[in-house]
């Protein structure tokens, strides 16, 4: 049979058509392109062709001297080039310009188009700059949280205002210091004021607090060692033994499998599920760290025509302020199963002397012909001012009852930390004149104040039989400040002539040294002397100021579920374990290692170190049960309503004895 068709279905047919041929031919192609590229995949790749290298080291690398500065060789036939860096020593330079185109036939002369000579070469040096960094670091933090676990019902209806408290310990502490307040100094003026106001400060201090209970202090033109809470120790106690152990890391942990192990038939028996509290309310962790290098300017001749005034001062205080009320229900419990709370003033002077020998025997070899000085007309600055703050305050309140599980509470665990670590690398010179006066100190103050008073109370009806701990206590107070003073600070010489009259020189525009200075012993084997003179004064201060204040007084009432019976559950509740530090390093390097001075030397170094422990009863030592059932409030009448459910005579709470006399306003007062 032939079957005919009109134009439009034969169109529509041949469409039809044509499609399922495009759709197959596309099918096609994307399983041929899977194909290919699985088949790519099977390839063994290629080995990378191998090639050998040969290495050639001419020059044996030999270990890191700071004291030896590499400098390449100087291109043959060359003339030496003017601005020499000032770190490296310049050769022995013979001078054959006619003695009257310059003031001494020592002297380098400068490429002029005004010198008679062309050919007399003077090497210019860069005078240092000033340097000066103010950094303050605070940190504030409001941590006051407010619990309700269980089925109890209750409420704190008051709560302990502590700001005076912690207000009188901060006024305390501000008292005990010698130093404090000072606005900072922001001139070369107000700094070497500054620099004398402390001296003046510290030296009546220290008259005042001796033979006092509290407060250590020591004091002498050097201090050598090292003091723990005013006893002089052969060792230092480490931070590291007295902080609790770091937490493992998950990497180091062994992996959990998901298998279980053991027999047990699936389907048989009830999972039993042990009722606990536990709360963690302090746990704070207050660091301060600074760790300072200064060695800006340094020189092996220091010559000082005024003063030189050389100050060393650490303050240390520790305020604290622990008294706790501990419920009599908790008796059968493991009290304060930690460490007790600890207080460390650790100070440590350290002196560096000088590279072997003097003044006489400070080198060997020829004495230098030649010299390049360098002039700054003023004062040099060099000064590194640090404030760390860290103020937390974590004061909890917290109702807590059994509610037939496992309960973790954490509302403490902060931590606040300030850091900073800067070291300064600056210019050395062989000789630096000082036409002023030089001041030179480096202060540490360091504080922390901890108010810990914490109220642990049991509401009326509350027991239990399972286990009980409570650590109310466990903090750590640590202050650790050190002061490494390199160079030859601590003996300072009486001015030669030499160098008197090479101040006069200098002072009248006469860039000249005498003969006598260029043969000190100091300079002995050196080919020429790298001069700094400074017209003013050399001022360089170095304070750091460490503060940590935390009020971490918690109030914590244990009651009892109205709804579910749990008084076998294990209690863990701990409110201390906080830890506040401060740690300070100043390593400073003397712009000399031999001084001279031409006016009065004075050097003192200063420890102060204080401990303050209120044990003022903690709201008068009152019942602790008494004080609880008076702050909180129950929400509803029903919730007066005993308890008329079954109860194993095994469990049965202990009777307590909860009669209180006191009114609400005798808790606040």
């Amino acid at each position: 049979m032939t079957l005919y068709f009109d134009k439009t279905t034969e169109a529509i047919a041949h469409f039809i058509g044509l499609f399922a041929i495009a759709l197959e031919e596309i099918r096609l192609r994307d399983a041929y392109e899977e194909f290919k590229a699985h088949q790519k995949a099977q390839e063994e790749t290629p080995e990378l062709p191998s090639v050998p290298v040969t290495v050639k080291a001419s020059y044996e690398l030999k270990d890191f001297d700071p004291r030896i500065p590499y400098r390449p060789a100087e291109p043959v036939g060359t003339e030496p080039t003017p601005g020499l860096h000032p770190g490296l020593r310049p050769p022995e330079i013979p001078v054959s310009s006619p003695a009257s185109d310059i003031d001494n036939p020592h002297v380098f002369a400068r490429y002029s188009s005004n010198s008679s000579s062309a050919s007399a070469p003077e090497f210019e040096i860069d005078p240092p700059g000033s340097t000066a960094v103010y950094a303050t670091q605070q940190i504030r933090l409001s941590d006051n949280d407010s619990v309700n676990l269980g089925d109890h019902g209750l409420e704190f209806s008051l709560r302990v205002d502590n700001s005076a408290l912690l207000n009188d310990l901060i006024e305390t502490a501000q008292r005990i210091s010698p130093l404090g307040g000072e606005e900072v100094p922001g001139s070369p003026e107000e700094i070497a004021a500054f620099i004398s106001t402390a001296v003046q400060k510290l030296d009546a201090f220290t008259a005042e607090q001796d033979g006092q209970e509290d407060t250590v202090v020591a004091k002498a033109e050097v201090l050598e060692g090292i003091f723990v809470n005013g006893e002089l120790v052969e060792e230092a106690p480490d931070l590291n033994d007295y902080l609790p152990p770091p937490e493992e890391s998950t990497e180091e942990k062994p992996a959990t499998s998901t298998e279980a192990s053991g027999n047990f038939t699936a389907g048989q028996g009830q999972v039993a599920i042990k009722a606990s509290v536990e709360l963690e309310a302090g746990g704070n962790t207050l660091i301060n760290s600074v760790e300072l290098t200064s060695n800006w300017l340094q020189s092996h001749v220091l010559a000082v025509a005024g003063d030189h005034v050389e100050l060393n001062a650490v303050v240390q205080i520790n305020v604290l302020c622990d008294n706790d009320l501990v419920s009599p229900a908790l008796n059968g419990w493991n009290l304060d199963p930690g460490k007790p709370t600890e207080a460390f003033n650790i100070a440590m002077f350290k002196h560096l002397d000088p590279e072997p020998g003097n003044a006489e025997h400070a080198g060997t070899g020829d004495f230098p012909k030649a010299w390049a000085i360098t002039e700054i007309k003023g004062d040099l600055l060099i000064m590194n001012w640090f404030e760390q703050f860290t103020f937390m305050s974590d004061e909890d309140t917290a109702i807590l009852a059994a509610a037939g599980a496992m309960t973790s509470i954490i509302t403490g665990d902060n931590t606040a930390i300030n850091n900073v670590s800067l070291a300064e690398l600056g210019q050395y010179y062989d000789l630096i004149f000082i036409g002023g006066s030089v001041y030179d100190a480096n202060v540490i103050q360091q504080m922390n104040i901890l108010l810990d008073n914490d109220l642990l109370g049991a509401v009326e009806g509350f027991g239990t039989t399972g286990k009980g701990s409570a650590s109310t206590d466990g903090n750590l107070l640590w202050n650790e400040a050190t002061i490494v003073e390199a160079g030859g600070a601590a003996t300072v010489n009486p001015m030669p002539k030499s160098y008197l009259d090479a101040f006069g020189d200098l002072a009248g525009g006469k860039k000249s040294l005498p003969d006598d200075v260029l043969q000190d012993g100091a300079f002995a084997g050196m080919n020429g002397l790298r001069v700094l003179y400074i017209s003013g004064d050399l001022i360089n201060l170095n304070y750091v100021k460490q503060t940590n204040i935390l009020g971490d007084s918690d109030q914590v009432a244990l009651a009892k579920s109205k709804f579910t019976a749990d008084s076998d559950a294990d209690w863990t509740i701990s409110t201390g374990s906080n830890n506040l530090v401060n740690y300070a390093g100043i390593v400073d390097v003397d712009a000399g290692q031999i001084i001279y001075t031409g006016g009065t030397a004075y050097s003192d170094e200063i420890l102060i170190q204080a401990d303050l422990i209120k044990t003022e009863p903690y709201l008068g030592g009152q019942n602790p049960d008494a004080l609880v059932n008076e702050a909180v409030a129950f929400l509803g009448e029903d919730m007066l309503a005993p308890d008329t459910g079954p109860q194993p005579p095994d469990h049965a709470p202990p009777p307590l004895d909860t009669a209180n006399a006191d009114p609400m306003h005798n808790m606040l007062a």
